[in-house]
């Protein structure tokens, strides 16, 4: 099952992802931070963190369903079905938790709890995510044959004259 939108063979939403899941985590840890009382700084590193994974995450979305609607086993496809609403959600709770920030909302209330759900489900969405891929094999393309050309073993050392740099000294020897 080959990813339809990908560049030069590389599934495109898997390269994408990284970017909204560190942003969203960091998030949360910017947020522990400030709740143990570091500088006022680290509820903006979270505001912003927060902001910049939601988009991240839109833009990985528009790749991930290319990707569930090139798929064609059933069973792969329920579950790429799971791992779009469980990601929907995140970022929805992500989206609701910005809008309270910009409003000033504190942090120790809903922000805060928020933040910690939203990430337990992305350890949910993220899992199901992997399993599409390593068990199930969604956007991995079969290896053709002539790019894997059995290498012949070679029973015969070098030869001394091989390992020879133009100097005419033996590698490792200069």
């Amino acid at each position: 099952m080959v990813s339809r939108a990908s560049i030069a063979g590389h599934p495109i939403h898997p390269m994408l992802v990284p970017i909204p899941i560190g942003l969203f985590v960091f998030a949360l840890v910017a947020d522990i931070a400030a709740y143990f009382g570091a500088s006022a700084a680290w509820s903006m590193v979270a505001f912003y963190c927060i902001g910049g994974g939601i988009v991240g995450a839109l833009l990985a979305a528009v790749f991930g369903l290319v990707d569930l609607l090139s798929l064609t086993d059933d069973r792969v496809k329920k579950i790429g079905v799971a791992h779009m609403i469980i990601n929907l959600g995140v970022v929805a709770l992500f989206v609701v938790n910005f809008v309270l920030r910009w409003q000033g909302h504190p942090l120790q209330g809903a922000p805060f709890a928020l933040s910690i759900v939203a990430i337990l489900m992305l350890l949910v969405s993220g899992w199901l995510g992997g399993h599409m891929v390593f068990v199930h094999g969604a956007a991995v393309s079969q290896p053709e044959s002539r790019l894997f050309v059995e290498r012949r073993k070679v029973q015969m050392p070098v030869r001394h004259e091989r390992r020879v740099i133009n100097t005419g000294a033996p590698l490792g020897q200069y």
